[in-house]
């Protein structure tokens, strides 16, 4: 009888993830995907509910509903607060069972759990490269124990959500860029408005990278100060706190290499570091601006909480810069050219008295 049992269980699971699988492979809907996951845990598990939890957008520490089957409103915000507060034993643990939810000391809220229903509760973690994202949690309405290939199971049904929120992600953030790049094309085609097309460019490349912050800053003759040409995300008081020199970072930046400072708030070659402080400033990306071969300026993205940017990131944003770059090389050599217009037409007019 175990035995049957025991083929009947592999039997379901194999379907489950057929069915996601397969589901991949036939649809982009994202929450169609989220949801399909944590029907099958309950089917497939004979269980009473399952719920999908993701951290809210850069909120490490807040998690949220994206999916879920069988529990009540009410019941989905104090498990969202359990989760929050196991968070760091999920993760190194790699699971976590409570026998009897109701009972145990560890679970938050056990009243509301009674009334609910719920008994046993299984609780895997999502990861996407490394990082926990969130966790796909398991109610049974029976006092049950799982197996180590029930574990198993249910971890691989949570990194199929980690997959199908990466995707998401990537292919959100492949189109966001596109517009990007399209957005500042057109308007360097289209415009001379220089400063516009800067600002423009600082806004559009913080939201894009998902950071607090962005400047443009462009050399002066002089070449050891920096003037600002364009801001989004940083406070009057910090924009005016005092002339910026080739610090360290911009001065690696001016020879054509990308900077990342971990933490401005301790970094020696940081200039106005208890400025940064209180603006919140932690991880900065500084990348040269080039107008042909010359360094002209340089792009810097603050980020509130200490981060590594990836190559893609960083490689990115070089794009971003260089476009800036050719939209200021566009409007000094359409000035040159009006000039030049001008220019002739006076000489024009002079050749023209002669007769």
């Amino acid at each position: 009888m175990k035995g049957s049992n025991d083929m009947q269980a592999r039997n379901n699971h194999f379907e489950a993830i057929s069915d996601i699988s397969r589901a991949f492979g036939t649809t982009l809907d994202h929450d169609e995907l989220l949801n399909l996951i944590v029907k099958s845990a309950v089917k497939a598990m004979k269980a009473k509910a399952a719920c999908l939890f993701l951290s809210a957008e850069g909120e490490n520490d807040n998690y949220v509903s994206v999916a879920q089957t069988g529990l009540s409103k009410k019941c989905l915000h104090s498990e969202a607060e359990q989760v929050k507060q196991i968070q760091g034993l999920l993760k190194k643990e790699g699971h976590i069972h409570y026998r009897d939810a109701v009972t145990d000391p560890r679970v938050r809220n056990r009243e509301s759990k009674k009334k609910e229903g719920i008994v046993s509760i299984l609780i895997v973690p999502v990861i996407v490269k490394g990082a926990m994202i969130g966790c796909l949690a398991l109610y049974a309405a029976e006092a049950r124990d799982f197996s180590g290939k029930e574990i198993k199971f249910l971890t691989i049904l949570a990194e199929q959500g980690g997959i199908a929120v990466e995707n998401t992600r990537l292919i959100r953030k492949m189109r966001d860029n596109t517009r990007i790049f399209l957005e500042l094309a057109t308007g360097i085609a289209s415009s001379l408005e220089i400063l516009t097309i800067l600002q423009m460019l600082t806004e559009d490349v913080a939201k894009a990278i998902g950071v607090k912050a962005a400047t443009i800053r462009f050399l002066d003759d002089n070449r050891k100060t920096l003037r600002l040409a364009a801001s989004y995300g940083l406070s009057e008081k910090y924009l005016n706190k005092g002339p910026i020199s080739a610090e360290k970072s911009i001065a690696e930046a001016l020879k054509g290499k990308p900077v990342v400072v971990k933490d401005a708030r301790k970094d020696a070659g940081v200039q106005y570091r208890n400025e940064k402080k209180d603006e919140g400033i932690v991880s900065i990306l500084c990348v040269p601006i080039k107008s042909k071969e010359d360094v002209i300026g340089v792009l810097r993205l603050y980020s509130d909480r200490e981060r590594n940017f990836s190559d893609d990131e960083i490689k990115f944003v070089m794009a971003l810069a260089c476009l800036g770059g050719v939209a200021i090389q566009n409007a000094h050599f359409i000035t040159m050219l009006k000039t030049d217009i001008k220019e002739l037409r006076s000489e024009q007019w002079i050749f023209n008295s002669w007769f």
